[in-house]
């Protein structure tokens, strides 16, 4: 299984004080939905730092993969961009379910016992506050 990931930059280039974001999509991540799922309700919405401590801090196995997707998106801002990763607000995330991987295993006899394993895609989307700011006024 490969994980993908891509990037794509929403500015439009007609209007200047269009708000700049980052988003970064994993696809075919090899955790389950619903275990994605509690972990990006509890980061979005909030702060680049304060999403890193959130995430280094939890026990799951998801955290760590959802917390390379985070720093792969900081990193495209700061270099594609040139976004200070101090300014980055994590404003959407969310979680599909994808496919699963279906795996055969031999069991006694001759027969064979069906291993499911399920796949999530998951999108994280940045923007800078200095941009959120001027938005709301």
């Amino acid at each position: 299984m490969t994980n993908q990931k891509t990037v794509a930059d929403t500015s439009s280039k007609k209007n200047s004080n269009s708000s700049k974001e980052i988003r970064v999509v994993g696809k075919r991540m090899g955790i389950s939905f619903l275990k994605a799922q509690r972990i990006i309700d509890q980061i979005r919405g909030r702060s680049y730092e304060e999403t890193l401590m959130i995430l280094e801090l939890m026990p799951y196995r998801a955290s760590y993969l959802i917390l390379k997707l985070v720093y792969s998106a900081a990193a495209n801002a700061n270099h594609n961009m040139g976004l200070n990763e101090a300014n980055l607000v994590l404003t959407s995330a969310e979680v599909n379910k994808g496919i699963i991987v279906k795996r055969l295993r031999p069991r006694a006899q001759g027969r064979s016992y069906m291993i499911k394993r399920p796949t999530c895609h998951i999108k994280i989307v940045l923007k800078e506050k200095s941009f959120m700011d001027q938005s709301k006024t």
